[in-house]
């Protein structure tokens, strides 16, 4: 009996198995997957990168206002603190020179309105 048992073992070694067919893969699948997914991983960071530039070109838009303000604000400090221009705020709350006297009209808006018709 133990002849038998090892005939019968080689014929099954013998017998060609069937295979399955395997289905394949296009070629073209793996590089639309890589660059699928390279493209998945750079979104957030493009997406970023553009607010972040159009944050920049607005501050820099804002930081060219203020630039010129600044130099309206500062060429209207040197006007106000000349001699004149500290003479004619003087002037607009009341001060006086010494020797001077304050007169006070009024009605002058009246006046004008009376005579800008004829």
């Amino acid at each position: 009996m133990p002849k038998r048992e090892g005939a019968t073992r080689r014929r099954k070694a013998r017998t060609p198995q069937k295979r399955t067919p395997r289905r394949r893969l296009p070629r073209w699948l793996l590089p639309l997957v890589v660059l699928g997914a390279v493209g998945f991983l750079y979104v957030r960071p493009i997406s970023s990168y553009l607010e972040t530039r159009n944050q920049l070109d607005d501050r820099r838009a804002e930081v060219e206002l203020l630039r010129a303000e600044r130099t309206r604000l500062q060429s209207r400090l040197e006007q106000e603190t000349s001699v004149d221009g500290l003479a004619r705020q003087a002037r607009r709350i009341g001060y006086v020179r010494p020797g001077e006297h304050l007169f006070i009209v009024e009605g002058t808006a009246a006046w004008a309105k009376a005579h800008a018709g004829g």
